[in-house]
């Protein structure tokens, strides 16, 4: 991944989504951040100029590594559009699973209502996504490996709603199943309606 970060910038972006995480969006404060990092307010705006920097530069953060280990994934040789889609989801809930507080904030829709900036950074990572997946999608369709029933969007649309509900009953059930399982238990199910060769 590209370093555009200094290391102290990411220790406080990841100590950023934790406070949101634990405590809610509402006690992320400049004082909160700097008296958890032994840092004076003065030193930490050195660092970030605000909190809506601090949480652009968090989402920033998570897409470049997002866009880097997806990208890697899809363009791997001599697997099927679904052993590429199950790669990937994979690999994106391994993450959630590892880092859970990034959930709370890249699915905390009250955190980005009343920020344009906020907002078209989610849509930004959004829509690399949904590319990724509309690309291999397309792919499975054109090699008959999926129906053509819906276009490829609609399809990507279908698994990315799906795999967000998964996220969020898991959030909301206080983490105690196992995301991976549960998730690649949907994204099959998902894939059982549009693989050819389930057809007779």
């Amino acid at each position: 991944m590209r370093n555009e970060f200094t290391d102290r910038q990411i220790e406080i972006m990841e100590l950023a989504s934790l406070i949101i995480d634990r405590d809610g969006i509402q006690e992320l404060t400049i004082k909160n951040l700097a008296a958890e990092i032994n840092l004076s307010e003065a030193a930490l705006y050195r660092h970030f100029k605000s909190k809506s920097e601090i949480m652009l530069g968090l989402l920033d953060y998570f897409m470049l590594e997002m866009k880097d280990r997806v990208t890697t994934i899809a363009a791997k040789e001599g697997r099927t559009a679904s052993q590429l889609l199950k790669d990937i989801f994979t690999s994106q809930l391994k993450i959630f699973a590892q880092k859970p507080a990034i959930v709370s904030v890249i699915f905390s829709e009250g955190i980005f209502q009343f920020n344009k900036e906020l907002m078209k950074k989610i849509s930004a990572m959004m829509e690399m996504m949904q590319g990724q997946i509309d690309a291999i999608v397309k792919r499975g369709q054109q090699e008959g490996s999926f129906r053509d029933f819906v276009g490829p969007s609609t399809v990507s649309t279908i698994i990315m709603g799906s795999m967000r509900m998964a996220v969020m009953k898991w959030k909301v059930f206080g983490r105690n199943s196992d995301l991976v399982k549960d998730g690649t238990k949907v994204l099959n199910g998902v894939l059982k309606m549009i693989e050819k060769s389930n057809e007779n």
